[in-house]
């Protein structure tokens, strides 16, 4: 062909076609062998043009440059090359294993790396790495015109990242390429991807990343029959490969020996085996010989119950028969047809005196022991199924095996029944997958409960336990109107008696999947045949086309004359005493589970409300509070959009760096779940994503999620790696100050304490899925705390001692720091300061209190201008009455001076007197008043005083009260 280029017909050369030239033409030349000396080569000739190529089934004949058929044994694409044998790589692959990053962890986080880390050819197949290292598989070929790439391949575990990218001979990558993320598959399936291809060089590469973040391992990405087509000329046919025969010239593709037969490379039939002694599968390159059987190499079953009520236990070899009776050791089949009773039939079917249980018919109930009987008045059929006895499969029920890498369990029951369990059955190896389908066509409330979008329609409830020797695994996956299988949870190893829920929030056609295998090693054997898991019983509620085992209250028309229920209207449960509609409280949301009565209204949480149709509760973003008297209102309003936190970086055990990322949808939104996190794509920020469109089918919605981010090796975060993404809050449970909720707690030393005395507001969720390790669920708690300093969205934060955001994986916290988180202000949080009066008006302005604790609510009063009396004003009404006050104490001082002044001339002068003339009668006239004098001895006569004369009469009792009594001597005493 011509990437290798070589034709050997002479046993001293070969011949080769040179380059084309620009015209598009080139030579045929003859090459000496290696290691060969000779002359008299072949001159060269023109050859054909260079876009010549064979059809199918021909290749090009060098020496006379015509196109031929292939023989008998082998093959050819005409123009192309394919590559279906992977006992060893084939010639022109290569692997090269780097680590993704090209900072890694600490070193002493490092292993010895990925030197032994590589594709493994598998025979049919080529299967990845299984680590997190980063592997290549690459392949470079030239073609002369454009073409494509064809490959298939198994892609089942997003804990591996799974690219095909092509470059040119620069190492530059190819615009054919812009979508390089392969699409995931379901398990057991095969899915196929084409890539067209340019002429020139093309490298093409396979390239896995590994992300080991636990302890589960990851499962390989499996690839075979790669195609590439575009090559100019094939100059020899390719040889069937073992197991495979081509017995007409011209073949473009080789027949699979059928089983019991075996052929070798280039062959041109299949050969036989001794039907006696040897065996092979489909597509076997030799035949085996026949070992003894065992116990591992039959099974029993039940047969369906007959007139009697009795089934029979069979014994049956496994198909296909491998072993032989007649060997030493050998075991032999025990003898079938011992009979049991049968067991009742499941709930929601009767027996009706045939030998197998039948559906009850629409509008009656059983409990799977008695016939079916009409539902009472005023109630109506609980439809689902519930399986809990295994005679026979039941109808919606199909079982099957596959094995990714042959065909020896094709057509084979993966399950079969046991009575009270149904198991796993044996296989035809022990890397087959075991696989069970429950088929359901929709779900749907009760006739009296109208479902809103987004609530519980039903749930699915199995009990179950597995027992394992190896590596075993049970997957559950759900698909969803056929479009594709998600693996829901698994369990590996042994696994005691257990219950799972999974709860379906959408009516559409689901079917269950629970897959089963015993090694995910390449085991052709029947080693761990013992190994197998049983399920013992299966529900599912409220299922469309279900049957009902019991019956419920139902609502009743007001006016309706029979018993045929009404549908309420959404939010409304049935009252008790008139089985009428009635709509619940406000702020109380309906129970799924039960609508019978008031007490199917649930309140909602502190803190929240309800929708209008009562479907779940939520916060509208606002909150209030009362604090020492003091009412503090809350509007997280502007924090209601998404709130994003890129957490990290950590490292997985070699060295991959990773982040956790982390959305919050907090608030608002009429409880709609806004935060969106996706898997495999190239850019996680998904603004540009509508969430429920169908091109992202693997976008999750919540109030809390969270994704794997794995950065780039030489972009920035637009190209970074999403991967396990998960739900970690679903359902809202209220907002309050206090740290505790529905045992959620916020322990004191979680996060550092608040500098001010603004109490933190805690919003609490849960998530109602659970898993293997939460079995209750997960659930989120949001510390909202005032931080005037970071305003606008603010910073979210975790932990300290919980870097990843949980200490235990189902418990996760955050701290949400913003301005926007401080209560709204209140007339409390300013106060006023007074200006100076001038020119008789003064100034009051008000100013918030520092430092400042709140945000919004009211504005602070504008600046207030008052009259006011200036101080001029009043001095000079102070200097007035200090006047006149200073001129009245003048006038009394000078007053009461005079009067003192007169009462010593009349004392003096009576003294004198008296002393001039002893002895002597006084005259007449010596106590006259005197010309000039006052009569101050007047009396008058006055109901009413002035102030002077209060102050007058005053003095003139001061004078009688301090006079000295004298005695008068005089020397008429005697006389008179």
């Amino acid at each position: 062909m011509e990437d290798g280029g070589r034709s050997s017909w002479k046993k001293d050369y070969h011949f080769e076609y040179t380059e084309c030239d620009s015209s598009g033409s080139r030579w045929r030349v003859a090459i000496p062998n290696s290691a060969v000396d000779c002359s008299g080569l072949p001159d060269p000739v023109r050859g054909k043009e260079c876009t010549f190529s064979c059809a199918s089934g021909e290749y090009l004949e060098m020496k006379n440059q015509v196109c031929s058929k292939c023989g008998e044994g082998t093959y050819s694409l005409g123009s192309g090359i394919k590559f279906d044998e992977w006992d060893e790589l084939p010639a022109g692959f290569s692997n090269i294993a780097t680590f993704m990053d090209t900072v890694v962890g600490p070193s002493d986080s490092r292993p010895d790396g990925c030197n032994n880390s590589s594709w493994i050819p598998r025979g049919n197949y080529i299967e990845s790495n299984r680590d997190d290292c980063t592997v290549s598989l690459i392949y470079a070929v030239h073609l002369k015109k454009s073409g494509y790439v064809f490959f298939e391949y198994q892609y089942v575990d997003n804990n591996i990242f799974f690219e095909f990218f092509i470059q040119n001979d620069q190492c530059q990558e190819m615009d054919t390429t812009a979508d390089k993320w392969v699409k995931l598959t379901d398990n057991g399936e095969w899915g196929s991807h084409s890539v067209m291809l340019k002429s020139g060089t093309n490298i093409l590469y396979w390239r896995t990343t590994g992300i080991l973040m636990g302890s589960k391992a990851v499962k390989p990405v499996l690839v075979k029959n790669i195609t590439i087509e575009g090559v100019a000329y094939t100059s020899e046919c390719f040889p069937c490969k073992p197991g495979t025969f081509s017995d007409k010239p011209g073949s473009f593709v080789c027949q699979v020996c059928p089983r019991n037969t075996y052929s070798e490379k280039g062959a041109k039939e299949c050969i036989k085996c001794d039907e006696d002694s040897q065996f092979s599968e489909e597509g076997s390159s030799e035949c085996t010989e026949r070992p003894p059987c065992t116990t591992k190499d039959y099974f029993q079953i039940h047969t369906p119950c007959d007139e009697e009520g009795k089934t029979q236990i069979m014994y049956k070899w496994i198909e296909p028969k491998i072993c032989r009776e007649d060997l030493t050791d050998a075991i032999r089949l025990p003898p079938s047809g011992e009979k049991k009773d049968c067991p009742p039939c499941n709930p929601g079917f009767y027996n009706n005196g045939s030998s197998s249980c039948h559906p009850c018919p629409p509008g009656t109930f059983s409990d799977g022991t008695k016939e079916c009987r009409p539902c009472p008045a005023g109630t109506e059929p609980a439809l689902g199924f519930e399986y809990k006895w295994w005679n026979v499969l039941p109808g919606n029920m199909k079982t099957s095996c596959f094995n990714v890498g042959n065909s020896k369990c094709d057509g084979m029951n993966g399950w079969e029944v046991a009575g009270d369990h149904i198991q796993s059955g044996a296989g035809g190896s022990d890397n087959d997958y075991l696989i069970l389908n429950l088929h359901i066509p929709g779900f749907k409330p009760p006739t009296s409960v109208t479902g809103a979008m987004g609530t519980e329609l039903g749930r699915i409830t199995f009990v179950f336990e597995t027992l394992c020797s190896a590596d075993c695994v049970l997957y559950f996956m759900v698909d969803i109107n056929r479009k594709s299988t998600n693996v829901v949870e698994s369990w590996g190893g042994t696994k005691e008696k257990q219950a799972y829920t999974h709860i379906i929030f959408k009516n559409a056609t689901f079917t269950f999947t629970w897959a089963f295998q015993r090694t995910n090693q390449g085991q052709d054997n029947r080693r761990f045949v013992n190994d197998l898991v049983k399920i013992y019983s299966v529900t599912a509620t409220n299922a469309v086309d279900g049957v009902a085992s019991s019956c419920r209250a139902c609502a009743l028309g007001s006016e309706q004359s029979g018993s045929s229920c009404v549908p309420c209207p959404p939010g409304h449960y049935i009252e008790k005493e008139t089985n009428q509609c009635k709509e619940c409280p406000p702020d109380t949301y309906l129970s799924i589970h039960q609508v019978y009565g008031k007490e199917a209204c649930v309140p909602c949480g502190p803190g929240s409300r309800s929708t209008q149709d009562h479907s779940v509760c939520y916060s509208d973003c606002f909150f209030y509070h009362e604090k020492e008297n003091q009412s503090l209102r809350y509007d997280f309003s502007t924090l209601s959009s998404v709130g994003s936190l890129m957490n990290g970086p950590s490292f997985t055990s070699k060295g991959t760096k990773y982040f956790h990322f982390f959305n919050i949808s907090l608030c608002g939104h009429e409880g709609k779940k806004m935060a969106l996190c996706t898997n495999n794509i190239t850019d996680f920020t998904v603004k540009e994503m509508v969430a429920g469109s169908d091109d992202y089918t693997n976008l999750v919605g919540a109030f809390v999620c969270q994704s794997t981010i794995i950065p780039s090796e030489s972009k920035g975060f637009r190209a970074a790696l999403s991967s396990q993404s998960i739900i970690l809050a679903d359902t809202f449970l209220g907002v309050t100050v206090e740290t505790t909720l529905q045992n959620i707690n916020i322990k004191e030393d979680m996060f550092p304490v608040s500098p001010s005395q603004i109490p933190d507001v805690h919003f609490f969720y849960k998530s109602s899925t659970t898993t293997t390790s939460c079995v209750n669920g997960r659930s989120t708690a949001v510390k909202m705390r005032c931080n005037p300093t970071k305003p606008g969205a603010g910073v979210i934060s975790v932990p300290s001692k919980c870097p990843a955001g949980t200490c235990d994986g189902c418990t996760f916290y955050f701290l949400w720091e913003s301005a926007e988180a401080c209560p709204l202000c209140t007339e409390h949080d300013f106060h006023e300061i007074e200006g100076a009066c001038k020119r008789g008006f003064q100034e009051t302005l008000y100013v918030w209190n520092e430092p400042k604790w709140c945000i919004k609510g009211i504005s602070l009063p504008e600046k207030k201008l008052s009259t006011c009396e200036t101080v001029d004003f009043w001095l000079k009404v102070g200097a007035g009455v200090g006047a006149f006050t200073a001129v009245l104490l003048v006038a009394l001082t000078c007053y009461f001076w005079k009067k003192n002044q007169k009462l010593e001339y009349k004392y003096s002068k009576l003294v004198m007197t008296t002393n001039s003339k002893e002895c002597e009668l006084p005259a007449a006239d010596s106590c006259a008043i005197m010309e000039g004098e006052d009569n101050e001895e007047e009396v008058v006569y006055s109901n009413k005083q002035s102030l002077l004369r209060k102050l007058k009469s005053l003095a003139t009792k001061e004078k009688e009260d301090h006079f000295e009594s004298v005695q008068l001597k005089s020397s008429r005493a005697p006389n008179i």
